[in-house]
């Protein structure tokens, strides 16, 4: 099944563009640049910057939701319900504590690991089986820091981490033609080999 949207989960504002909980929308935003006439512009209706483009000769919709992390669902169920996208067809971009920076995981389903971005988007979806990309950032205890998860989360990643957070966007990056071409078992493969 090929992927028709892309989201990139994050929260909204200057103050938070630069911490861990963005690495979903450091991504698209790296997509969108990386493709011709590809601009994310306001859409009200869906509470989200969107855009709708062509990777790999396919239409796709790339989504952030304007709402804050917790509300994502709004953005992503209304957008899919509008355009009559499965859940199967959705692929959602998001931080992932329990990978250390540098990692990057692509899976379908499974329950939202405290996410409460992925929480949100599963009740609006009514079930857990869309797509992931999930992007390390590490855990506080993992990488001998004693702030809280929440704390850790919304504020930016040492430079180290950032650099290994951003080699894991590129190579994400280079399978998306593949999960959107319904190559999902080799867009895995590519990943997690890389």
């Amino acid at each position: 099944m090929p992927i028709r949207l892309i989201v990139g989960l994050g929260n909204p504002g200057p103050e938070y563009e630069q911490t861990r909980h963005n690495a979903g929308f450091w991504l698209v935003d790296n997509l969108a640049r990386g493709l011709p006439s590809t601009f994310l512009q306001r859409e009200s209706r869906f509470n989200a910057l969107a855009a709708k483009t062509s990777i790999a000769g396919q239409e796709v919709w790339l989504l952030e939701p304007q709402t804050y992390m917790n509300r994502s669902g709004q953005s992503v169920g209304g957008l899919a319900r509008f355009f009559k996208i499965n859940a199967d067809e959705i692929l959602v971009v998001h931080d992932e504590l329990d990978m250390l920076p540098g990692v990057a995981k692509m899976k379908k389903g499974g329950s939202s690991g405290g996410h409460n971005g992925l929480k949100d988007i599963t009740a609006a979806l009514g079930t857990q089986d869309y797509w992931r990309l999930r992007i390390g950032i590490g855990h506080p205890r993992t990488l001998n820091l004693t702030q809280n998860v929440a704390d850790f989360v919304l504020h930016r990643p040492r430079r180290e981490e950032q650099l290994l957070i951003d080699e894991a966007i590129e190579k994400s990056l280079k399978i998306i033609p593949l999960a959107v071409t319904g190559k999902t078992a080799e867009a895995m493969t590519a990943l997690h080999t890389a």
